[in-house]
């Protein structure tokens, strides 16, 4: 319990934290980001476990990674710094580019972000490219990316 304590105490809003909480793994919530243990035919109040409640609290995290934040620190920099350390500074609130003159990231409109992407891919042949989502990515997430990719080549 205290490394849950210490989680919900420093990623999220002290009066958001217990509902958000109480609707992990809830037939009228969300599941856990962390694990497979929904089951909606047995309700009860604590369907977490104390990593569940720790991802779950990083992904409602209060602190945003900042376009300030990205211009005053260099990739460098970062490059330097822990997963933990990098996990602490928050989500990131826009899509982002690499510019090379700075070291820095910078923020670019959502529609550039997706031609550019959508540019690049269309330059590989399908068997160049892999995809990977993300450990803590939902199911309807994960399930996106294998159903979308092969239309970017149609």
């Amino acid at each position: 319990m205290k490394a849950t304590a210490i989680a919900v105490r420093t990623q999220m809003d002290a009066f958001e934290a217990p509902a958000t909480l109480l609707r992990t793994n809830q037939p009228d919530g969300f599941d856990c980001p962390g694990c497979a243990w929904p089951d909606k035919e047995h309700k009860s109040t604590f369907q977490f476990c104390e990593n569940g409640a720790k991802a779950v609290t990083w992904e409602a995290t209060t602190k945003r990674v900042t376009p300030a934040f990205l211009a005053a620190n260099t990739v460098s920099s970062l490059l330097a710094k822990s997963d933990f350390e990098l996990e602490g500074y928050g989500r990131l609130t826009h899509p982002l580019v690499y510019d090379r003159d700075s070291d820095t990231l910078r923020p670019v409109a959502w529609e550039q972000a997706f031609a550019r992407i959508g540019e690049i891919l269309r330059g590989l042949q399908p068997d160049e490219v892999e995809f990977y989502t993300s450990g803590r990515a939902s199911n309807e997430a994960a399930w996106a990316v294998p159903a979308v990719c092969p239309r970017v080549w149609h």
